[in-house]
């Protein structure tokens, strides 16, 4: 239990560990469905491919986009792409960092779909059985037959109860014939998939490293600027809730003590606390506001700008703006063993 807890712990750390370790678990997940999965090829001429191809392409294509549901920051990558400007400029670097990321993560369990039932064969069987050569692998010559006797033939190759064709082509000839070819591809999707992740891990930083880490911590930022701002957001609710609660029983006391029911009881000692928390926000109106102005124009990223001068002067019109300088205290203290 401690190693899973270790684990779980490493998994919340950050937001990249959480994705890791969620696209792990759907690249797992993805494998057990296709072991429990019940493949059962129609055995038809027009349905074989089209049954074949749809295993092979369809899942991978539901598990990419559950890899983008799942992700939590297609929310943000929306939000900070649909925001208005602002106060505040939008990287389109950063969006691109982001959404590369999540693609290369909603990927991982597609690729591992893809490439368990290449080198499985049964889809590649099925699509394409109707294509084995029967002139270099059967007896083409031994029965007449028209063509679309020998497809219809041929497309119950993957079912072997039903298979008519042995004097044409032995079933187990053309299975292994296929399987070998889609095994094949399948390690070559495998090799393929591997070369361009290392060339992306290993030749990126070479090219552009800076734009690469500035793209990074700006994303890193966004999402802690975020997470931040829904724990302020979820603590003003709290400390409002408190307050409004209070009053809410401090009325119902007044009014008990008018009716001379019983006498009012003490406030709580926390309620100061909870009403210097809403930072002076205490009706709906003001907040709702605030939230419409986080969202259309948020706080530009400088926290003390300062006013640069050019070369003979400051950049601004007019005199240079003036703060006020904190007085500077000098404290000297003598000490002395008598």
């Amino acid at each position: 239990m401690d190693k899973f807890r270790m684990i779980f712990q490493f998994f919340q750390s950050n937001q990249e560990s959480f994705m890791n370790g969620i696209c792990g678990i759907m690249a797992l997940a993805s494998t057990q469905m296709y072991s429990a999965f019940d493949f059962n090829c129609p055995c038809l001429p027009h349905y074989n491919l089209a049954y074949g191809l749809g295993i092979l392409l369809v899942p991978p294509f539901i598990l990419f986009l559950l890899g983008f549901v799942l992700n939590n920051n297609i929310s943000m990558l929306a939000e900070e792409w649909r925001r208005p400007q602002g106060q505040r400029g939008k990287d389109p670097a950063v969006l691109r960092y982001m959404f590369c990321s999540m693609a290369q993560r909603a990927m991982i369990a597609p690729a591992v779909w893809v490439s368990v039932t290449l080198l499985d064969g049964k889809c590649i069987t099925c699509a394409f059985c109707t294509s084995v050569p029967v002139e270099s692998l059967g007896n083409a010559s031994h029965p007449r037959l028209s063509q679309g006797e020998i497809e219809r033939v041929l497309a119950r190759i993957p079912c072997k109860d039903i298979y008519n064709g042995q004097q044409l082509i032995a079933n187990e000839v053309a299975v292994r014939y296929l399987r070998c070819i889609s095994q094949a591809l399948g390690w070559c999707f495998v090799l393929l998939m591997t070369t361009l992740a290392f060339l992306v891990r290993s030749l990126r930083p070479c090219f552009s490293q800076a734009a690469f880490l500035k793209s990074r911590y700006w994303s890193h930022y966004i999402d802690i600027e975020r997470r931040l701002f829904d724990e302020t957001c979820a603590e003003h609710a709290r400390s409002f809730a408190k307050v409004c609660i209070q009053q809410f029983f401090e009325g119902m006391s007044t009014d008990l003590v008018t009716a001379r029911c019983h006498l009012p009881r003490k406030a709580p000692a926390d309620a100061g606390e909870a009403a210097e928390k809403l930072l002076g926000i205490t009706d709906q109106g003001t907040m709702n506001m605030a939230l419409k102005s986080w969202h259309r124009c948020k706080p530009p990223l400088h926290l003390h700008p300062p006013a640069l001068p050019t070369g003979n002067g400051w950049a601004g019109e007019g005199q240079p703006p003036t703060y006020p300088s904190a007085p500077r205290r000098e404290t000297a203290a003598y000490y002395s063993w008598v």
